[in-house]
């Protein structure tokens, strides 16, 4: 198994050696198991990841010896500041390039430290660059079949998530025949009724609407803990995916806030999460 890649780089003069490692020191690289004998001496430099790149046709168009960095306009200040110690100033404007674009995506700065050894310095231009392939969902309902369980307890602002939820659902592609709406007496009532319908394997997704307000009830925290649990039970029993829209505020205010007043919609943003997980569940399925 390929484990790592070194780049041995012969230097032209001790000078050139001195130099080079004092610029890598300068940037931050990790400092590797260096060697000295009586024939010479090597020092190395670590990064997270290394390439082998293999050009042929063409000479290539770069240095051979290429640092990805992130944050290029930093790094090219700190090898302007180290290269004015160790250079005559007139020579670092030759020696040293401004930041240039590349037609592979991407920023360039050469810096010519003698003997025949030049560096590059790059950052690519694509935000996703180097970073891990994940699986997303996409938002559109087209085809997906929903259940909405709500709360009638404080239906002035469970009506309004209702609202939302249908709203953010049909926006997305869903058709109203796809989606049953089932009204429960309180949120205590929310998990089972969830539950029940997750089992029918009719749905894709259940979103669960409620409101729970500190000042109505002495077991306020007793009641949302085993809501909430209710329903992640429920998910993860059934494999059907719930999202999550129980509101639980200190007061009506905050409640209406948090319905599309100031604060935006609970209600939206469940059915817009119910949305995306049921498309990531068919991706991974897919690839099963």
């Amino acid at each position: 198994m390929i484990k790592g890649i070194t780049l041995v780089q012969a230097v032209g003069s001790e000078e050139a050696f001195g130099k080079l490692g004092g610029l890598f020191a300068a940037l931050g690289f990790e400092p590797g198991k260096g060697w000295e004998d009586k024939d010479g001496k090597g020092a190395a430099f670590l990064a997270p990841v290394g390439n082998i790149e293999l050009v042929a046709g063409r000479a290539p168009g770069v240095p051979k010896l290429l640092v990805e960095v992130t944050q290029l306009d930093s790094v090219r200040a700190a090898i302007h500041a180290w290269m004015l110690s160790n250079f005559r100033s007139e020579d670092v404007a030759v020696k040293l390039s401004e930041a240039k674009s590349t037609h592979w995506n991407s920023r360039l700065v050469t810096v010519d430290l003698g003997d025949g050894l030049e560096a590059g310095f790059w950052e690519s231009e694509n935000p996703l660059h180097g970073k891990p392939v994940a699986i997303e969902g996409d938002l559109s309902a087209a085809g997906m079949r929903f259940a909405i369980v709500t709360a009638r307890w404080n239906a002035v602002i469970t009506d309004r998530l209702l609202q939302g939820s249908l709203d953010g659902l049909t926006r997305s592609g869903a058709k109203m025949a796809d989606i049953e709406m089932v009204r429960v007496p309180g949120a205590w009532e929310i998990p089972s009724a969830a539950r029940t319908l997750a089992e029918t394997k009719s749905f894709d997704a259940i979103i669960t609407l409620g409101c729970l307000l500190r000042g109505e009830t002495a077991h306020y925290e007793a009641i949302y803990t085993e809501v909430a649990r209710g329903i992640g039970q429920a998910q993860q029993e059934t494999g059907v995916p719930h999202a999550f829209g129980v509101l639980t505020c200190e007061t009506l205010e905050q409640a209406l806030d948090r319905a599309g007043v100031k604060a935006g919609n609970k209600g939206f943003e469940a059915a817009i999460a119910a949305i995306e997980m049921v498309s990531i569940q068919r991706k991974i399925a897919g690839q099963a």
